[in-house]
């Protein structure tokens, strides 16, 4: 575990990193589990190793709103919140990779913010950070068309996997961003006609 958390957690201090080997708990996950759904009560706080996340809100007619992905070196900031708070989950967590993740119980969690100044500032930087992507995420919903919200999300989706071959499909798409399918592929047609994508199956492959 060690390793692992050196790579992924450079500002770490070696103190930190060690209190984490002996206290917390690794636990691995396929693609496709939910690892967080809402109303969970949240008794502990994850740090990625390896693989993706996907945080998304779940309709009432099980639609999905989705938020932003978490990736290797970063934290679910809602689960620390709500490790804090004791109260229950208000978002949904699937892994959209096979993925590793790091354990830490909500006791640690807030004794080594007043004990550690590298994980003090990890998880402010977390709190920032995730804050900002949801703005993004708002700003598309309240001052872009259609169009403009699909290719943020093609370009997040692309930033996220590190990659610009995309392996989601229409559906995928237009169930996250709350449309329908034939919407989302009248979309990128007119998307590859100008030149921006190439689209196979199952996978879009961005051009610019």
């Amino acid at each position: 575990m060690q390793d692992s958390l050196k790579a992924n957690f450079p500002t770490f201090s070696t103190e930190l990193i060690q209190e984490i080997e002996s206290n917390a708990i690794h636990q691995s996950y396929k693609a496709g589990d939910v690892i967080m759904r809402t109303g969970q009560y949240i008794n502990n706080t994850m740090l990625l190793t390896k693989g993706q996340i996907k945080i998304y809100r779940e309709g009432e007619n099980g639609g999905e709103f989705f938020m932003y992905y978490l990736q290797p070196g970063q934290a679910c900031a809602v689960s620390m919140i709500c490790a804090t708070k004791s109260q229950t989950s208000q978002i949904m967590a699937k892994a959209t990779e096979d993925v590793e993740l790091i354990m830490i119980p909500l006791t640690l969690m807030e004794k080594w913010m007043m004990q550690h100044r590298s994980w003090y500032e990890f998880v402010i930087f977390t709190y920032r950070t995730r804050f900002e992507e949801v703005l993004e995420v708002v700003d598309s919903i309240a001052f872009r068309a259609m169009d403009e919200r699909l290719e943020f999300y093609l370009k997040r989706y692309a930033e996220a996997s590190g990659s610009k071959d995309l392996k989601v499909s229409h559906q995928e798409i237009a169930t996250e961003l709350n449309t329908s399918r034939e919407v989302i592929s009248r979309l990128l047609k007119k998307m590859e006609q100008r030149g921006l994508v190439s689209l196979h199956r199952n996978q879009i492959e961005l051009l610019q």
